[in-house]
């Protein structure tokens, strides 16, 4: 059969984490994976363990991502205050909106599971890029955060679209995506593909099933804008476009390590010179419905 190793594997609607890479003549050129279970959680593991084990940044943004909405749905937050609208952002001066817009989400009967989609979204994929791929540099990540956040406020306050979480989710997956290219991610019915293409399976499969869309390409165009300013091109050009500003790293100070993907490493620690790099090589929701 081969040699093996085990790489990490994200699932796309299981919590299946780990999988055998085996190398074989039938699969020469490609990727073949098996999916082995991961250990099971520990029937005594408590909350406050689960959440330490998150990286801080996703910790928190999942934390607020799943109390504002429950406090929405049982009538303790009003939801007219946490939309986002071009008019009353600009004209109106509510600049609390963009944040509010990113946190909450209206969950009914018809949007609950979709809602518990995206934060298991946010949970797998932001905690992947925050641990893995900046692991020890979650300062990097909470500015990555606020880049994507700008430009999703900005191009869905243009478009109407009144609630952030879904496009924010979708850029962050993106980028994992992009990291993680070549890594093998399951779908639905047994179907299997490289990660590159899972923004845009989450695209098609909305814009089927729920006639949408617009959420996805806005997290698809804000993440691969990230992408290619932040990393891409300072990997070919040896320029860096961005830079996470200081009072960032003050606020939560690098540890060691670097920036990493499954597929090779993507840039070195931020006090190291450049050198040679590898760098391997989806839904905010109106009112109303989208």
């Amino acid at each position: 059969m081969g040699e093996s190793e085990t790489v990490s594997i994200y699932d796309t609607f299981t919590s299946k984490d780990t999988v055998e890479r085996r190398v074989s003549p039938r699969f020469a050129g490609e990727t073949h994976v098996e999916y082995v279970s991961p250990p099971l959680p520990q029937a005594d593991m408590d909350i406050e363990s689960f959440l330490l084990g998150i990286p801080v940044v996703t910790r928190y943004w999942f934390l607020a991502s799943t109390i504002v909405p429950l406090l929405g749905r049982f009538g303790l937050l009003n939801a007219q205050w946490m939309f986002l609208q071009w008019d009353l952002v600009i004209n109106k001066y509510q600049f609390w909106r963009p944040l509010t817009a990113l946190i909450y989400y209206p969950v009914t009967p018809q949007t609950g599971f979709h809602w518990l989609m995206m934060l298991y979204f946010l949970y797998n994929y932001s905690k992947a890029l925050e641990k893995e791929t900046y692991r020890g540099r979650s300062a990097d990540y909470l500015f990555m955060l606020i880049f994507n956040w700008f430009f999703c406020a900005g191009l869905c306050m243009a478009l109407d679209i009144y609630f952030l979480l879904e496009p924010m989710v979708i850029s962050v997956l993106y980028v994992w995506c992009q990291v993680n290219k070549d890594t093998i991610v399951s779908f639905w019915f047994g179907m299997r593909f490289p990660a590159r293409y899972l923004p845009w399976v989450l695209w098609g499969f909305n814009a089927v099933l729920r006639g949408g869309g617009t959420n996805e390409l806005i997290g698809i165009l804000v993440g691969h804008a990230y992408f290619f300013v932040a990393l891409k091109y300072p990997d070919e050009y040896g320029v860096d476009l961005i830079s996470t500003p200081e009072f960032l790293h003050r606020l939560i100070p690098d540890e060691d390590g670097g920036i990493h993907g499954q597929d090779g490493d993507i840039r070195g620690p931020r006090q190291q010179p450049r050198g040679g790099h590898h760098w391997p090589g989806g839904a905010g929701a109106r009112l109303g419905g989208n």
